[in-house]
């Protein structure tokens, strides 16, 4: 049956990955304008670091504050080339140091004889260059989260700086530095010229804020789903680590004895490993085998579970928000247990279970030897075979050593898993092996299980055939198996047993390590690589999904309003409390709140001025509050030099002061959202909105102080919405918007990037509609640069770029000699080599190490492999780095294959000076300066080339000559040498 299409559907579909962003920090580009390089000292405003700018060689004078600086250049001291104003840090008035910061950019923007010397704010802390991804809790193990916390009040003069920039291009600038000597030398280099106005400093390091786009760097956007359909994570491109995508489907019907699960956390196993990179043997199913969550229906045979009940299990299709199994695979979360706890203990405790107790019948003082006893099975067998009274011994690669000590085992009996030496160490022999190794470790392994002893194989790489194993090894006893060959219901049987000796104190959960759904390539690239002890889990955000009052600031507003019904409609959120200035009394609040309870939600407005902490913490007591949205904020634009304190503190006031409230009022409560409306104003810095800039830029930090902590936070920094103060502008204003790229966002297409944004559940967000092409004609802002199409990019100059393609990369060779090709090769071979091993950019691979050295195995092999094969259009083996054990060998092998041409044959120089002929016969005589000069550069580029070929060729060493007129020669005599060809021999 057809149904009409909505404008909500239309909206869904026309909103997507491409319009949430982030903001990443990348390194600076290299300059190359020498010569317009500042001269002269440095005037260092504020007491900030005086021995490291001594020891930066940096000359600079020091002042107590801009006046005195001022007072002293009127006085006849010589000006300086740049000033650095320390902004101090936040000493618990979070706003005092933006409206000081505020004082000073007013005085120095109204001396225009100032106006060639660039004040440069000085932040130290303000930024967060990285926050890890992944989280650890369990045996052994402390926290994995990054503690970088942004100074709130630098953040602050961040979004205040970013808009008086986009006001006085090339007046002001900020840094955000770490003390160093190294980084104010580098400080001094950068800021000549100003092309990038904001820069962090870090060992002498500089990096730069860019906004790219959320799907990219390994980050998963789930596809906004159309009514009626769910979607999940599933393989979307075999072969490599990081390929898998969203993929939407429609819900399945329950069978009777089936019940849909709430996804809340999955686990991932090395399944899931093998079935991305397409080498399980057999059918691997779908991503997403087991995990823990809420029962959200059940089938009509199904009795003992009920909507609402915490359950973990084994499952299909877990990665995602929901998924369905059969009710006897499932079992009661117990008490007091985390999702990510749950999640991590089906597969790893039946399998020991099954193993040890129903396939090898382990008993009291006989001997089991488990190998990868750090991973989940062997931590969870390592447990359980204590439990039964046998003597253990395991095996892991040496750095691992502490979590066997720590789970009990004696150091007689550890080895490692990495060499066969375990034979040996263990030579008096086990009654038991629990394998997941291949190879000669198999062999190795089952020459020491003892007469009438039992080898359980649950590896799937190197499964032995039984009759052989009896007759190599006679009275051993040889057995491949999977979990689920136990069938459903002694699935059922096992889990009563588990969950007894969990609550006895026998079992525990093992070490999880965690990350986001939207961080799976990094999950599967690091079980992949076996880096990890334990379990590693994937936490699926549901924010509305408990129970519990959503409270919504600015709540009887535009935006709020609109954040309101979705919750109730889209979440089935039924608790509401809407807080404004005016409460019941603000237009439209009355009828939002009859709209809401007809829609089944209960609904509470009240009254309250945010920022008053008494008045909110009044609202706050007594109601179990579980989420909360701060939508408030006011407006007062206006140009930074008639921005006063007091108008500067209003803005604050509304935006940034009742975020602070906010989170200490609900610091010890249980939340599972806590969601920030901020602005594309402050990752921008848009012109005349220098105190909403500053406002939302310390709740983009306040999120990402929450998330250091440990607490729920997500910032979005909103493109405008035509809700809200969208829909107070002039229509002129509008059409400027959509004509300059940022149309506002339709309420529906915003929704639907906050639910985006809430499960890739990222500190900071940019869902901003963004129309890259329509800004490519003027000046960008920085932060921009990386997104928006070059301009006027100058002729027969191609643009640097990631390899895409075989044909691509071949294009690149051709016409280069044999030394640049080798270092294009490389650099090709690096970017994948970094790419497979999790690195930020290849300048983090060392080439001289081996492969092995590095890291790389038979399945980050294969992930190699696939990359280059992808890169270079080549079919190459899945042994490629065994038969080229280094990244040099390994580039040669695929030089000798690729064989381009070189670019020393007088073929192609002939071919490409034709092209370069005819286009300066088009163009002439009214070509411009600037086809000249583009014509002149590919001419000089390409003659370099070819002498320098060559030269390398031997025979030509009179050539050498030709190549120094050519680098000295003018547009003028190289477009003669298109006719004369002085260095071609007849």
């Amino acid at each position: 049956m057809l149904r009409p299409v909505s404008a909500a559907d239309l909206a869904r579909a026309a909103t997507g990955p491409d319009d949430l962003f982030r903001l990443d920090w990348v390194p600076a580009p290299t300059t190359d304008r020498p010569e317009t390089a500042r001269t002269g000292h440095w005037a260092v405003v504020g007491d900030r670091d005086t021995d490291a700018w001594r020891e930066s060689g940096v000359p600079t004078k020091h002042y107590a504050d801009l006046d005195s600086l001022i007072a002293a250049v009127d006085a006849g001291e010589p000006a300086p080339a740049a000033v650095g104003l320390a902004v101090a840090a936040n000493s618990g008035e979070v706003p005092s140091p933006v409206a000081d910061l505020l004082g000073a950019m007013r005085t120095w923007l109204a001396l225009e004889r100032w106006a060639d010397t660039p004040l440069v704010a000085l932040t130290t802390g303000a930024v967060a260059l990285h926050h890890a991804a992944g989280t650890s809790t369990g045996i052994g193990t402390g926290t994995g989260i990054g503690t970088d916390t942004p100074d709130l009040s630098g953040a602050g003069a961040w979004g205040l700086v970013r808009s008086a920039i986009s006001e006085h291009p090339g007046r002001l600038a900020v840094a955000d530095v770490d003390g160093t000597a190294a980084s104010y030398r580098t400080l001094a280099e950068r800021l000549a010229p100003l092309d990038e106005p904001q820069l962090a400093l870090r060992d002498g390091e500089a990096w730069v804020p860019r906004l790219v786009r959320m799907a990219s760097g390994g980050v998963l956007v789930p596809p906004t789903a159309a009514p009626g359909m769910t979607w999940r994570m599933e393989v979307g491109r075999q072969g490599r680590l990081d390929g898998v995508a969203p993929i939407t489907e429609e819900p399945r019907a329950l069978g009777p004895s089936e019940v849909r699960v709430a996804v809340r956390a999955a686990g991932v196993n090395f399944r899931d490993v093998l079935n991305v990179l397409g080498t399980y043997p057999g059918d691997a199913g779908r991503l997403g085998h087991e995990g823990a969550g809420v029962v959200m229906e059940v089938g009509a045979e199904v009795t003992d579970l009920v909507v609402g009940d915490r359950v973990m299990g084994l499952l299909d299709g877990a990665f995602g928000p929901s998924a369905v199994t059969d009710a006897r695979l499932l079992a009661r979360v117990p008490d007091g247990w985390s999702f990510e706890q749950a999640a991590s203990v089906p597969i790893v405790f039946l399998t020991a279970y099954y193993a040890l107790v129903d396939l090898a019948g382990l008993k009291e003082g006989e001997s089991v030897l488990i190998h990868a006893a750090a991973g989940g099975v062997g931590m969870a067998a390592v447990q359980l075979a204590h439990h039964l009274g046998a003597e253990v011994y395991g095996t892991a690669s040496e750095p691992k050593w502490p979590v066997l000590r720590g789970l009990g085992i004696p150091d007689e009996r550890i080895a490692s898993s990495r060499t066969t030496e375990f034979e040996q160490r263990f030579k008096s022999g086990v009654d038991v092996v629990l394998d997941a190794l291949t190879g000669d470790f198999v062999d190795a392994s089952l020459r020491l299980v003892r007469p009438g002893g039992r080898f359980v194989e649950m590896g799937k790489a190197d499964v032995r055939d039984p009759e052989q194993v009896a007759a190599a090894h006679p009275g051993v006893s040889y057995r491949a198996f999977d979990t689920f060959d136990a069938g459903p219901d002694r699935i059922a049987g096992m889990w009563a047993a588990l969950l007894e000796l969990f609550e006895q104190g026998a079992l525990r959960p093992v070490t999880v390590t965690s990350y986001d759904l939207s961080r799976a390539p990094e999950a599967l690239r690091l079980l992949g690589q076996a880096k990890h002890v334990g379990k590693v889990v994937l936490r699926v955000p549901s924010p509305w999904g408990g129970g519990g009052t959503v409270l919504i600031t600015g709540g009887t507003g535009g935006l709020g309003a609109e954040v309101a019904r979705h919750l109730v409609t889209e979440h089935g959120v039924r608790d509401l409390l809407l807080v404004s200035r005016r409460g019941l009394e603000a237009v439209g609040a009355v009828d939002l709140r009859a709209e809401l309870e007809e829609l089944g939600a209960r609904v509470e407005a009240r009254a309250c001025d945010v920022s008053d902490r008494a008045a909110l913490s009044a609202v706050l007591d007594g109601v179990d509050v579980s989420g909360v949205v701060h939508a408030a904020g006011v407006l007062d634009d206006g140009l930074v030099a008639d921005l006063t304190p007091e108008r500067l503190a209003g803005v604050m006031s509304a935006k940034a002061e009742s975020a602070l409230h906010l989170h200490e009022l609900t610091a010890g409560r249980d939340l599972s959202a806590f969601v920030l409306f901020s602005s594309f104003a402050g990752v921008v810095g848009n012109a005349g909105q220098a105190a909403y800039s500053a406002a939302n830029n310390i709740l983009d930090a306040l999120a990402a102080t929450r998330r250091a902590q440990g607490l729920p936070a997500v910032s979005l920094a909103w493109g405008m919405w035509e809700a809200g103060m969208g829909s107070r502008l002039p229509q002129a204003d509008v059409t400027r918007l959509r004509r300059g790229g940022m149309p506002p966002l339709a309420a529906s297409e915003a929704l639907a990037l906050m639910d985006a944004a809430l499960v890739v559940n990222e500190p900071n967000a940019v869902p901003v509609a963004l129309r890259t092409s329509a800004l490519s004609g003027g000046r960008v802002p920085s932060v921009l640069r990386d997104l928006v199409p070059t301009a006027g990019r100058r002729w027969g100059v191609a643009a640097s770029g990631t390899v895409g393609d075989g044909g691509g990369l071949v294009e690149r060779l051709r016409g280069l000699g044999s030394v640049e090709r080798d270092r294009v090769l490389l650099d090709a071979v690096l970017a994948q080599v970094a790419g497979v091993l999790g690195h930020a950019s290849a300048g983090a691979v060392d080439a001289s190490r081996a492969f092995k050295e590095l890291g790389f195995d038979s399945l980050t092999a294969v992930d190699l492999r696939n990359r280059l094969n992808s890169v270079t259009g080549l079919q190459l083996p899945a042994t490629l780095i065994f038969d080229h054990p280094t990244i040099l060998s390994l580039r040669d092998r695929i030089s000798a294959e690729l064989a381009p041409a070189d670019d020393g044959d007088t073929a192609f120089l002939m071919a490409e000076l034709d092209k370069l002929r005819t286009v300066l016969a088009e163009t002439a005589p009214a070509a411009d300066d600037d086809v000249r000069a583009a014509i002149g550069d590919r001419l000089q580029q390409l003659l370099a080339t070819w002498s320098a070929g060559a030269t390398e060729g031997g025979g030509q060493d009179a050539d050498q000559g030709n190549r120094v007129a050519v680098d000295d020669a003018t547009d003028d005599e190289l477009f003669a040498l298109l006719d004369d060809k002085p260095w071609v021999a007849e």
